[in-house]
């Protein structure tokens, strides 16, 4: 847990924004959107954006700007060019937007279920706020799913709250915390610190993420995106069909377990452990190496793999066993 009080000035800077829109107007909204990160993008510092959509677990849209460091950060958010945008983009909220920015470092993406948690606490108070913060995180480590949590102090010129990210494994978990005695107690003990939460899901941002999340550039494209999946799905998929194969299930039974499986796999062992770190380079490529020098070991790693596969599997299934 970082509970620094203070923040250098080439730290790396994240504001997380969370934004309700109106009904019936979210695809002007995402086409909006991708205007300010394109703005964004032309900064200096720009590191990376993250757009997430509403979810079971947050009504609004959240985005997150990571930049290299506090002072560029800030040239973003107080620009003249973001305001103008902030503008136009007001048609399609439904009412002012939250902000929370951290510094230091960068939150992990490693889980499915982040809180985002900030209080505003007087100079005096500091000392007593830390030490009830520290029960608190004590508390929660003893919860089934917890995953860590992080603590940031205010940042200068961008925010005076103090802000807390903590991760659970999956909503229940969360829940189970959100909704416990001891929470309630520690809550009770700290009741002169108001807080605002907010819960953010990245339930498929673990298919794509890497130590240090968005230091190396933004998120991949949706083309990247699907050519790595489809580099994982395709061993995973027959390897599936020839292990459930000997059970004789209709197609119908068959289709159905198997997605199922596949979905398992894919999110804890075929993406994490197989095409991130073989693809690492080529998802997020380092800025300061030609795109063209990325893009071409890339597609020569995803053609290697494929053909590796493809040659695998035509043997076993035509020369070492047949399907029934």
């Amino acid at each position: 847990m970082n509970t620094e009080n203070g923040h250098t000035a080439d730290a790396e800077a994240t504001a997380i924004i969370a934004q309700k829109v109106l009904p019936g107007r979210e695809r002007e909204y995402e086409e909006w959107q991708q205007g300010v990160n394109a703005a964004a993008s032309a900064y200096a510092g720009y590191l990376g954006v993250e757009v997430a959509p509403p979810t079971s677990l947050q009504p609004e849209w959240i985005i997150v700007y990571r930049f290299d460091s506090v002072p560029h950060l800030q040239a973003w958010i107080n620009s003249s060019t973001r305001q103008q945008l902030l503008e136009v983009g007001d048609r399609y909220l439904d009412g002012p937007g939250t902000q929370q920015v951290v510094s230091g470092h960068t939150p992990s993406h490693d889980a499915s279920v982040t809180v985002v948690i900030t209080h505003r606490v007087r100079p005096e108070h500091v000392e007593d706020f830390l030490a009830w913060q520290r029960r608190m995180s004590e508390e929660e480590s003893r919860f089934e799913g917890f995953r860590g949590s992080e603590f940031f102090p205010p940042v200068d010129g961008l925010q005076d709250e103090w802000t807390t990210l903590y991760r659970f494994d999956n909503a229940e978990h969360l829940d189970a915390w959100l909704t416990s005695d001891r929470r309630r107690k520690v809550l009770a003990e700290g009741k002169d610190f108001d807080f605002d939460l907010r819960t953010v899901d990245n339930s498929f941002g673990s298919w794509f993420a890497f130590e240090e999340n968005g230091r190396e550039g933004p998120p991949p494209s949706v083309t990247k995106t699907a050519v790595a999946v489809w580099v994982g799905l395709y061993p995973t998929v027959v390897l599936l069909a020839l292990a459930t194969s000997p059970l004789g299930m209709p197609l119908w039974l068959g289709l159905l377990v198997g997605n199922l499986l596949s979905s398992f796999v894919m999110s804890f062992v075929t993406m994490p452990y197989y095409v991130n770190p073989l693809l690492r380079r080529w998802l997020r490529p380092n800025p300061d190496e030609p795109a063209t020098r990325t893009n071409l070991i890339g597609i020569g790693i995803v053609a290697a793999l494929l053909a590796f596969w493809v040659l695998v599997f035509y043997l076993v299934t035509t020369q070492i066993w047949t399907l029934p």
